[in-house]
Formats: structure tokens, sequence, C-alpha cells
């Protein structure tokens, strides 16, 4: 019995819509699309989805309905996942009810632990992690997931609010960012991370497993260094070496936004958040002792798709 699939990962920067076609165990990509919502800006840390934010997210979740119907995904195959903006939202109710009703879209807002198990179902769909635990890294706009695991189960796992719209608006507040924040946004690190420490201790992960848009977009940059073009569509597995992450943290954080915008693979959407969250990977880098990175363009909506079939 084959049945079609919607799921909407409403991200606090990005919102993702997967059409898949599921029969049985096997699963067909049918469409597959990214847009822009930041619906963390101005608000995230105040925990509030401003109006201009809930507009913004109407407008790219009416797109999704089209899709939705043009595809012929019915209301009880819709799977749509609310993380980190809207879970800390004092007017979540609010929001979930407006897009309820603008489009038919119902929100499903998810834990933080939920989200960690979502993202490490579909990181390990998307690549092979191996059998030595890895430390799996998806970062957000909102929050940062962080799962110690390898191929077959989860050792530890914690999602932490210091995504990137956060940390931007915390610390960014020079362009190129300033040595004095960088070094305040690493004592932050330092602060907020100390029961990934203690986890890291003890299960001593080999390789950092990056998964969602920062990591997506140093793939896209290092593959237009290497061999000038987008890296294939059908690879999810990436293998990125430490010497290359270097070479685009450096460019990264020499320059400003317009600067930032010349590197080939960079993306508007992703072109200022990017400046923390590599601050993030080197931290986590240095801090353990990782000399690995490999990278999953599956994340939370692959995730999702993996439950949903094993059920």
């Amino acid at each position: 019995m084959s049945s079609r699939l919607g799921i909407i990962d409403l991200g606090t920067n990005t919102f993702h819509l997967l059409i898949v076609d599921k029969n049985g165990d096997a699963v067909t990509n049918i469409f597959h699309e990214s847009r822009p919502a930041r619906i963390g800006l101005g608000g995230i840390n105040k925990k509030i989805i401003t109006q201009e934010a809930l507009q913004r997210a109407l407008a790219v979740l009416n797109h999704f309905r089209e899709k939705l119907d043009e595809f012929g995904v019915a209301p009880d195959s819709t799977f749509a996942f609310g993380t980190s903006a809207i879970r800390n939202a004092e007017n979540q109710a609010d929001f979930c009810a407006e897009i309820l009703s603008k489009t038919g879209i119902a929100i499903t807002v998810i834990d933080g632990n939920r989200e960690a198990e979502y993202i490490y179902k579909g990181v390990r769909h998307g690549a092979d992690i191996g059998d030595s635990p890895s430390l799996i890294m998806d970062i957000g706009g909102g929050s940062v997931e962080f799962i110690i695991g390898n191929k077959s189960q989860i050792f530890w796992k914690q999602s932490f609010e210091i995504g990137g719209q956060r940390l931007m608006e915390k610390f960014m507040r020079n362009d190129p960012l300033s040595q004095g924040d960088r070094k305040n946004l690493y004592n932050y690190f330092e602060e907020s991370l100390i029961p990934l420490a203690n986890a890291v201790h003890q299960y001593s992960p080999d390789k950092l497993v990056g998964s969602s848009g920062t990591f997506d977009t140093l793939v896209d940059i290092d593959f237009h260094f290497r061999v000038n073009n987008w890296p294939p569509k059908s690879q999810t597995d990436f293998q990125l070496p430490l010497e290359e992450f270097y070479r685009a943290y450096a460019l990264i954080l020499s320059g400003n936004h317009n600067d930032r915008m010349q590197i080939p693979g960079m993306i508007e959407l992703r072109v200022d958040m990017i400046v923390v969250a590599v601050c993030l990977v080197d931290y986590v880098l240095k801090s353990y002792g990782i000399r690995k990175i490999q990278i999953s363009s599956y994340a939370l909506k692959e995730g999702v798709v993996a439950e949903l079939v094993s059920k």
C-alpha cells in the first residue's frame, strides 16, 4: 500500500517542505523545497514571534499549501513540526492557531529531545557514520542539537538554545566580528556547553558529523573551490577535510557581509549566521580534539520520514 506524505520543518531561519511516496519500506522523494521565513528575526531572544515574522511564515506556508494540494497530499498525511523559535515563544498558541486557520496546516511543536532524535535518524539515514561514537551536530537558527551516537544507537543527546540567530543578536555587534566579540562568543560556548564537555569526555567521539544549514553551505563552498560546481544532488554523505573547513573559516571571518557574498557557494540566507556558526564548529573541534568532519545532507525532516516508514 503506497501513500504520499508531506513533512514540513518550521525552522527558526528556514522552512522546509519534503513530499515523499512511501511504498512499504521504500521511499521516493517527490518534491523538496526550502524557503527563508526567518521567524526568529527580531524576537527570538525576547521569546516572541513578531507580527512581521508571522506574515513571512504565512507567505511560505501558503506556498507550501499549494504544493501539498498540487501533489495530492492529504491533510492527515501532512506532518508539520515547530522547533526552537516556536517552542520558546510566549505567543506560540496564537501563532499556531493563525497558521492553522489561514493555511490548514496543523503544527506539532516538539521539544529539543525529540528534535535531536529526529536529527539523529535523518543523519544516520543520509550518511554512513560507522560503529565508533560520533559527535553529531545540527546548528539551527534557534537551537543546536548535539547527539553522541553510532550508526545503530544514541549514547547521549541534548538540545541547547544557542542557535545562530540567537548568537548573532547577542554577539555580532560588528561586521566583521571583532576580536572582543569573538572572545565573548567563545566564553559563552564554554559556559553553555558544560554538559556536552562531560559527555564528550565520557564517550570520546572521534569525528564530528554535521547536518543542516551551515554544514550544507560548507559543502557547497568546498565543491565550488575544488570542482567549481555545486555538489551532486544525489549525494548525501560528504567528508570535509579539516584544512578545507579552516580555509572557509578564515574567509568567512576575515570579511564583512559583502565580502562573504563573494565566496563561491555562499547563499544570501546563510551569509551572516554562518559567522557565529563556524565559530561554534571551530570551538567544538578545538575543545574536544576532533580532527575529522563528515556531513550528512539529511536532517530532521528525513528523520521524520524514517520514523513514519518504520512504523
